[in-house]
């Protein structure tokens, strides 16, 4: 059972055909006691799974109108995660996310992230968690969609 002191839970995915390639994010957010839920995606050309990951985690923050939200993020990726609680990231920012992959995505998430009260729970992917499921078929819907998206940063800045 999650915590029912959260006021918003986002559940969160991302995909990517070939890692790099087509790829795509899913977010369903939902109103703790309440019936309200929106879902978020977008597919994008030429990008990676670490990156789905991470952006569906920065989107579904960034849909949060109220500042100070207590908001707990449901996600099967260890990758965002662990950098989190483990607090990597943050060593990262001191160091200017020199050798880091994605530093434009995690600046983007300390920025939002720094906005909310946010705690993270890792699920495990594909193993029947339904909001796990809709957001992954979000995702790989995202990522099929015939008008993609460009991933700019990653796409001028492969080193693959």
């Amino acid at each position: 059972m999650l915590n029912s002191n959260h006021e918003v839970h986002i559940y969160t995915d991302g995909a990517a055909k070939g890692n790099p390639g087509p790829g795509g994010y899913g977010v369903v957010m939902e109103l703790v006691g309440s019936p309200y839920k929106k879902e978020f995606y977008e597919g994008f050309r030429h990008t990676t799974n670490n990156r789905m990951e991470l952006l569906a985690v920065i989107v579904g923050l960034e849909k949060l109108k109220n500042p100070n939200t207590k908001v707990l993020v449901v996600s099967d990726s260890k990758y965002v995660v662990d950098s989190v609680e483990k607090k990597w990231v943050f060593g990262w920012e001191k160091k200017g996310f020199a050798g880091k992959k994605n530093p434009d995505l995690w600046a983007r998430f300390l920025k939002i992230y720094r906005r909310h009260q946010v705690d993270f729970k890792w699920i495990k992917g594909h193993n029947n968690h339904p909001q796990n499921e809709r957001c992954d078929a979000l995702a790989v819907m995202a990522s099929a969609q015939e008008k993609l998206s460009v991933d700019a940063f990653y796409e001028n800045n492969q080193d693959d």
